[in-house]
């Protein structure tokens, strides 16, 4: 996983983050989605760093 975009990772400031014992920066195409979200609360995807760099088009990268 590039571990610089993962320390600019917005997840855990996303309304439908639930903390958990797993790697974030779900949009990241090795953590892949989570175990621990169940709902769509929210989503910080596009106003995140990361979503830029990796040119995303989608929200809710740890559900779906």
């Amino acid at each position: 996983m590039d571990e610089k975009l993962a320390k600019e990772c917005l997840c855990p400031m996303c309304p439908s983050y639930v903390k958990c014992d797993e790697p974030i920066a779900y949009c990241i195409p090795e953590v892949h989605t989570s175990k621990c979200i169940k709902w769509e609360s929210g989503c910080a995807c596009p106003v995140c760093p990361v979503f830029d760099k990796l040119k995303l088009d989608r929200e809710y990268y740890c559900l779906r």
